[in-house]
């Protein structure tokens, strides 16, 4: 995924009611720009730091610019627009990096599932071997520590871990994938990590306990789990290779 033009630098002042952040932008020019995160980001944001943001031509957003990248207080980068975690897992499948998905001759996004309220985000169908359909659910992961006692060695050996706040619907998603493989289908959870330092992803057990209980539940009953870190740029943000899960 490239950036023409590259996303704009500024300076990180601070991020409240969820969806604002305020930035310098030099020159004592200061601007409110939308947050579209709608996690904690836990260990993401740090006052008086590099961030960069993407600006929108749509002349009827309130705040035209979105805050992308930001830098972590351990030094990292950490892609924070979590909308564009289905677009980079898209691509990578289209682009035969996710190995574990290749193969498929069509995949279709935001998919209707019965068991839930909402929709699956893809559906790959047309596989060379495989006949199941297979159902991907993508999560957007920029957490490094979970904030226990032993977090600072987590922090040095790049311990990834999802989600960082309550996910009841996280929770939700996990069950409908297991009614899937019920049904005879193929169903991946896919932790796509925007994220520098991260080297490897676990639940978060610490902040939600229930889903990291429902997610070992899963992969007993034959959701796949999966997880690919991305390289980070204000000109390119892709998914490179993938990472260790440690349940």
């Amino acid at each position: 995924m490239r950036f023409d033009p590259p996303f704009n630098q500024a300076t990180l002042i601070k991020r409240y009611k969820r969806f604002l952040v305020d930035v310098d932008c030099g020159n004592g020019q200061l601007k409110t720009i939308h947050c579209p995160n709608t996690g904690s980001m836990r260990n993401c944001i740090e006052s008086e730091s590099r961030c960069w943001y993407s600006l929108s031509d749509n002349k009827k957003r309130k705040y035209p610019e979105t805050l992308e990248i930001v830098t972590t207080p351990s030094g990292h980068l950490a892609g924070v627009n979590t909308s564009r975690a289905n677009k980079l897992v898209a691509e990578a499948i289209g682009d035969g990096v996710i190995r574990e998905l290749r193969s498929y001759s069509s995949i279709k996004p935001e998919i209707k599932c019965p068991e839930l309220d909402s929709r699956i985000d893809f559906l790959l169908t047309g596989h060379k071997r495989d006949p199941r359909e297979c159902y991907v659910e993508v999560k957007s992961v920029t957490l490094l520590g979970d904030g226990g006692e032993t977090e600072n060695q987590q922090i040095k050996e790049g311990r990834g871990f999802f989600p960082d706040s309550v996910s009841e619907r996280g929770t939700k998603h996990l069950k409908a994938l297991m009614n899937l493989v019920d049904r005879g289908k193929r169903a991946v959870i896919f932790y796509c990590v925007q994220h520098s330092g991260i080297e490897s992803v676990s639940p978060a057990d610490r902040i939600d306990k229930i889903y990291g209980e429902t997610l070992r539940k899963a992969v007993a009953q034959g959701v796949e789990v999966l997880s690919y870190r991305a390289e980070i740029s204000d000109r390119e943000i892709r998914l490179t290779r993938p990472l260790p899960i440690i349940l």
